[in-house]
């Protein structure tokens, strides 16, 4: 089963883009902006949504961009990381524009990017910008990368901007407390521009509430307990009722699996609803209902077994993803291959996935950066609660063992964006097949 599609690796598209480009967080926002100003500012030549937090970021997005695309948009996603491909992060319409288009567009950018000694993502953040303003889109719906304050995404004059969730996640560049952290998401805030968010603990809400008070940000606050009702999960998507301000109660239904990403199909609602010229409630029922967000508990069935790939990646995600599982009852046994990243918080992220599962399979994701892998050696020695657990180093092995371990039952596919994205290549269920991924003509 591990060799029915493509080799997994790293994406020779993005090394192609921007070559000898650091993959390395360098914060600070005057490389952008020069950047901007020499090339006439592109990202003022449309609308921008923003949204940054912990968890659920780029579900609000992808959901801003499918209802904005259905009111007849023109619109832009900018999403990070890609699972399978580099033209996954820069969308319009909801397709990659080919590897052709984007090579292309990054020679043009290429001096410049150099000149400014631009790592990656500042580079590859330019190019989305600038490939926005030449295609002529309308809007486009804009993920933080990391943090907020100082990510490279926060040149944006946005229209609305939204905060999802403020948890534990790269505390070597946010901080060790919620009240840090939520304080750099809450760095995307504007003067004059509605901020809204689904944060509800004190510690982080009142952080971005005061974020908000302070440079004359409109707040706005989606409460679950409050906005949502009638919730049902199913293998098929997440059926829900909002509480909205301009539409009243409206029934939705989104593809995304979990109690969570009610919340996050609300929060994006909830934004809609405060932009100068919002869509219809029809448009909104239809574009919630028809998001895609590849790897975020996507199910597929292969022969008799059921994979559920999600890329939680933190021990929210890893949470969400539990009760998830717990609610769906999906076939046993169950079987968890897990590939986590070496600097992430893999000991408190483990226990909830290895409490679930019948079977555990620790791996190694092929595509993910040498100096981040972890030792899946050491992680199983530490974890110890009876759940059996093996290693398979090659992410190849490791799904076939995963499926052999499984037979009529479910193997979880988690741990990293890089673990679900290999996986996903050697399955053949890559977000886009070959002819999406071709240039336009």
């Amino acid at each position: 089963m591990g060799g029915a599609g493509l080799k997994p690796g790293p994406d020779p598209l993005a090394g192609e883009l921007f070559p000898g480009r650091e993959m390395k967080v360098d914060w600070g926002l005057g490389r952008m902006e020069t950047a901007l100003a020499e090339l006439g500012n592109p990202h003022r030549r449309y609308a921008v949504l923003h949204v940054g937090g912990t968890n659920g970021k780029g579900s609000v997005a992808s959901t801003w961009a499918s209802v904005l695309q259905r009111d007849g948009r023109k619109t832009g996603l900018y999403t990070s990381p890609h699972l399978c491909s580099f033209q996954e992060r820069v969308l319009v319409d909801g397709r990659p524009l080919g590897s052709a288009r984007l090579v292309e567009a990054a020679g043009r950018l290429r001096p410049l990017t150099t000149s400014l000694g631009m790592s990656f993502f500042e580079a590859s953040t330019l190019l989305a910008f600038v490939l926005f303003a030449d295609e002529g889109v309308d809007v486009a719906c804009i993920e933080v990368g990391l943090g907020g304050r100082l990510d490279a995404t926060n040149v944006v004059s946005p229209e609305v901007t939204a905060v999802t969730n403020v948890a534990f996640d790269h505390q070597e560049y946010l901080g060790d407390s919620l009240a840090e952290i939520a304080a750099e998401k809450a760095g995307i805030a504007k003067a004059g521009t509605p901020f809204v968010t689904a944060e509800a603990r004190p510690a982080a809400l009142d952080v971005l509430k005061a974020r908000a008070s302070a440079v004359g940000a409109p707040f706005h606050a989606v409460d679950p307990w409050r906005d949502l009702s009638r919730l049902r999960l199913g293998h098929d998507g997440t059926q829900f009722a909002v509480r909205t301000e301009k539409w009243g109660t409206l029934e939705l239904e989104t593809p995304l699996l979990g109690a969570h990403q009610a919340t996050n199909a609300a929060l994006a609602v909830r934004t809609l609803e405060l932009l100068r010229r919002p869509p219809t409630p029809e448009t909104v029922q239809a574009g919630v209902a028809s998001v895609s967000w590849p790897g975020r508990g996507q199910i597929r069935r292969v022969d008799d077994r059921l994979f559920v790939f999600d890329v939680a990646h933190n021990k929210a995600g890893v949470g969400a993803l539990a009760r998830v599982l717990a609610n769906l009852a999906p076939p046993r046994p169950l079987v968890a291959l897990v590939g986590i990243l070496g600097d992430k918080d893999w000991p408190r992220m483990l226990p909830p996935l290895v409490d679930l599962a019948d079977h555990v399979v620790f791996t190694v994701p092929a595509s993910a950066p040498p100096e981040r892998i972890w030792n899946p050696h050491a992680a199983a020695e530490r974890v110890q609660d009876g759940t059996p657990i093996e290693v398979e180093p090659a992410i190849g092995d490791a799904v076939d063992r995963a499926a052999a371990l499984a037979p009529g039952g479910t193997v979880v596919v988690t741990g990293s964006c890089y673990t679900v994205g290999d996986v996903l290549t050697m399955m053949g269920m890559r977000p886009f097949n070959d002819a999406d991924l071709r240039p336009k003509r």
